[in-house]
């Protein structure tokens, strides 16, 4: 059956505000989804019970995992990400048992100036929590957060704080011990996502939220944000049409991407966010049934 005779091409223009959403990361992340955590509560709200497992294949800064394991939307949470920078934070902060709060106290006790970034940046991490705290350094004192090759230290910064403006060392160690408190909720894998997906494919209690870099289509944005940028779009959408369990994916609104949807007979609609330069922007989400997006 085709979901779009079902459900229509619907378009939503009220811009969430992302102030009024509770940040739950670590990073800055480039393409992050606070923007789309009232919207995913709306879609748990529109499934008939809670979820035994809700996977994110694409975990990235996890914004949307962390939501979903802090308010027990679902029974369990599974993280995904290839990224070994940004896996090697969720390691510490979840797989390892008193890693998060050493990242903390890291986080804590550095005194940040651009020297200081630059020697740790510049630095050879011998384990996985220093690998971690390079990173969060890295990805507070970059552009955009942005930690992909070519990614450049701010110079200016906000109100002439330069390198400092967005290294707020209370705050990230507060939500890395939030994440700590709940960490029992949340399994991290290090990995390919599109193998996982493949993997848990027959599970019928377990839902999905699929977040890949966009690089499909004419924008590409996804090649100049992310290091593991590459990714076959048709076999991800492949693999999402074999998914015993609902999904809920994100993509750049693009007539590639709006072609793979009808010729999978997913259904799709367009919401409206904000990015990082504070323009409007339309995103699409993508399911197998989005009646649930309009009103």
């Amino acid at each position: 059956m085709n979901q779009l005779s079902l459900f229509g091409r619907m378009d939503t223009d009220r811009v969430v505000n992302v102030a009024s959403v509770k940040q739950r990361s670590p990073f800055r992340y480039a393409g992050g989804k606070t923007w789309l955590v009232p919207r995913v509560r709306g879609w748990f709200s529109y499934l008939s019970e809670a979820p035994d497992c809700f996977v994110e294949p694409f975990a990235g800064g996890g914004i949307v995992s962390l939501t979903v394991a802090a308010e027990r939307l679902a029974k369990h949470v599974i993280m995904i990400e290839i990224d070994q920078q940004v896996a090697s934070v969720w390691k510490t902060i979840i797989a390892d048992e008193g890693g998060g709060e050493w990242l903390a106290q890291q986080i804590l006790r550095l005194r940040m100036s651009r020297e200081e970034a630059m020697r740790i940046i510049g630095g050879s991490p011998a384990s996985t929590r220093e690998l971690a705290f390079q990173t969060i350094v890295k990805n507070r004192v970059y552009h955009g957060g942005i930690l992909a090759p070519g990614a450049a230290p701010l110079k200016n910064g906000e109100n002439g704080r330069g390198i400092a403006s967005r290294w707020y060392p209370e705050t990230l160690a507060r939500r890395i011990r939030e994440i700590v408190a709940i960490r029992e909720r949340i399994t991290f894998i290090e990995g390919d996502g599109l193998d996982y997906l493949a993997r848990y494919a027959e599970q019928e209690r377990t839902v999905y939220f699929i977040d890949p870099p966009y690089t499909a289509g004419s924008k590409k944005a996804g090649s100049r944000l992310y290091t593991h940028f590459s990714l076959d779009h048709r076999l991800l959408f492949d693999l999402t049409a074999k998914l015993k369990g609902r999904f809920l994916m994100t993509y750049d609104n693009d007539e590639a991407i709006v072609r793979l949807a009808e010729e999978h007979g997913f259904g799709y609609a367009t919401v409206a966010m904000t990015n990082t330069h504070h323009a409007n922007m339309k995103e699409m989400l993508i399911s197998r049934d989005v009646s649930w997006v309009s009103g």
